[in-house]
């Protein structure tokens, strides 16, 4: 009777870890499945950080992180409009996921260990590292002649974590939207302007009494989508895209058409693209 009643256990048990099993991957399996079966996939993108993403003066959704955004798009559904863009602030971007506003996050984002505790990375199609703008007649060329003095940030980015963590001595003036914390730095409501270099670089093209007088501070960070913790099933797909789409230097091809009209001869793409998902 023993043996009979152990050997029912085991068999509940199998069956259970089975049920389990086919349970995830019936789930994981479901999340591309979904995607197809709307006939769109949502991707958050910034509406106001040019040339990475922004809404044009026709109301349509342009630069580096929309050209990616329709390649997949493409890829994943046959036809690159088959995408509805879900504009997203940077403080928002690991919420839209976890909320299933969104499938994927591309709004300029750099992969941290804190966001890797709320969303899941795919392989990096950027890198980048952080810079300080200021104005031409008062430049800022060191981080300690910020002391004492009001830095413009935008709230949840690695600026804003940065000097939170190492910098209590400077004041912060936070904003959630690009478009503010520009207008703040022009009106003058901070000395300077911390943002990834990239972003500076290209803002300082259009704003010529401006000068990224610290071109480069902190760790070299990456760029890479989110998914949603736990969607394996997406995350491995864009892993296998972004891989396929170093093989035809895609990134590469998106820098050309998007970044280097507006950098020129100034920024070495290099520094920038990062294909196949390798730094």
């Amino acid at each position: 009777m023993k043996k009979i009643f152990f050997s029912f256990l085991a068999l509940v048990a199998t069956v259970f870890l089975t049920g389990c099993g086919e349970e995830k991957s019936a789930t994981q399996t479901d999340a591309i499945a979904k995607i197809k079966e709307r006939g769109y996939v949502r991707i958050g993108v910034f509406s106001d950080k040019p040339p990475f993403g922004f809404v044009d003066k026709d109301g349509k959704n342009q630069g580096y992180d929309i050209y990616f955004a329709k390649r997949i798009a493409k890829d994943l559904l046959g036809d690159e409009s088959k995408v509805k863009f879900e504009l997203v602030e940077a403080a928002s971007r690991t919420e839209v996921l976890v909320a299933d506003k969104v499938d994927i996050t591309l709004a300029n984002f750099t992969k941290t260990t804190e966001r890797e505790k709320v969303v899941d990375f795919a392989l990096p199609y950027m890198k980048v590292s952080l810079g300080v703008v200021s104005p031409e007649g008062a430049v800022i060329k060191d981080i300690s002649e910020l002391k004492g003095k009001k830095l413009i940030v935008n709230k949840g980015t690695t600026a804003d974590a940065y000097f939170t963590k190492n910098h209590p001595e400077i004041e912060l003036i936070k904003f959630d939207q690009n478009t503010e914390t520009f207008a703040a730095l022009l009106d003058g409501r901070g000395v300077a302007l911390s943002h990834d270099n990239a972003l500076l670089f290209a803002w300082v093209k259009e704003n010529p009494k401006f000068v990224v007088g610290v071109e480069t501070f902190g760790d070299i960070d990456v760029i890479a989508p989110a998914v949603k913790k736990g969607n394996e099933a997406l995350l491995k797909w864009l892993n296998d895209e972004i891989i396929n789409l170093g093989k035809e230097n895609f990134f590469h091809k998106a820098y050309d058409a998007t970044l280097k009209p507006v950098y020129g001869d100034t920024v070495n793409p290099e520094s920038l693209v990062v294909e196949g998902g390798k730094i």
